[in-house]
């Protein structure tokens, strides 16, 4: 008969290490930071994760066509403008590194919310409506008044360029204003409007405090512009 090994130390052979045990406490509930600000950061991470997750499903629905064009840019513009946030934090952004290194960190798979967050704005934000083309001249009831803003928009945006302001910051709102002012006015595709989306997207990679090159300034201001008399073409 093979005797019997025993699975734990006995009585006799377990000394107490006092100091040791005076340290625990199995009560006490186990932390995951001893700062407020390494739970902060904690909470931080954890949200940028949830947002991340939250809107890969959003992508899914609106392409099912399970959620409303409206209620889906609703929570997009919502999510990304939350994640932005997130990641402008100095802190927060150290720790994140960049979204490649979160997902892989994470093991996270969500291929349609790495594309909207490299795109930075919903889908329907960005492409024309797929609704029944219409143009200020053939519907007739267009307000005047989001001609006249989509166009101060236009011109605040190439303003702003002939000023000097370069900056990720500075000049990726304004031309997110352009867009947006563009598709209230017309559901329509003109000339040169994918140069808008193409540099919203160019724009949306760049760092907070990263600015344009001169030579990348005087592309922008030239398709912008063209986009602008593209826009122009479609009131007549």
């Amino acid at each position: 008969m093979i005797p019997r090994q025993p699975y734990a130390p006995t009585p006799h052979s377990y000394v107490p290490n006092s100091t040791l045990s005076a340290t625990i406490n199995l009560d006490e509930e186990v932390k995951l930071a001893d700062t407020r600000t390494e739970r902060d950061l904690q909470d931080s991470l954890a949200e940028i994760f949830s947002i991340i997750v939250t809107i890969d499903e959003l992508e899914k629905a609106f392409l099912k066509d399970a959620i409303p064009e409206a209620d889906y840019t609703e929570i997009c513009e919502r999510s990304l403008k939350q994640y932005k946030s997130l990641v402008a934090d100095e802190t927060v952004a150290k720790a994140f590194v960049g979204l490649e290194e979160f997902k892989a960190e994470w093991e996270l798979e969500v291929p349609r919310a790495t594309e909207r967050i490299r795109v930075g704005m919903p889908s329907t934000a960005l492409t024309a409506s797929s609704g029944p083309a219409t143009t200020p001249s053939t519907a007739g009831n267009t307000s005047g008044t989001l001609i006249l803003e989509a166009t101060q928009d236009f011109i605040t945006f190439l303003d702003a360029l002939r000023l000097g302001l370069l900056a990720k910051d500075q000049l990726h709102p304004l031309l997110t204003d352009v867009i947006q002012s563009v598709n209230k006015v017309t559901d329509r595709d003109f000339d040169n409007r994918g140069k808008i989306v193409q540099w919203l997207i160019a724009l949306n990679q760049m760092k907070a405090t990263e600015e344009l090159s001169e030579e990348q300034a005087r592309e922008l201001e030239l398709d912008i512009n063209s986009a602008y008399q593209g826009f122009k073409s479609t009131l007549s």
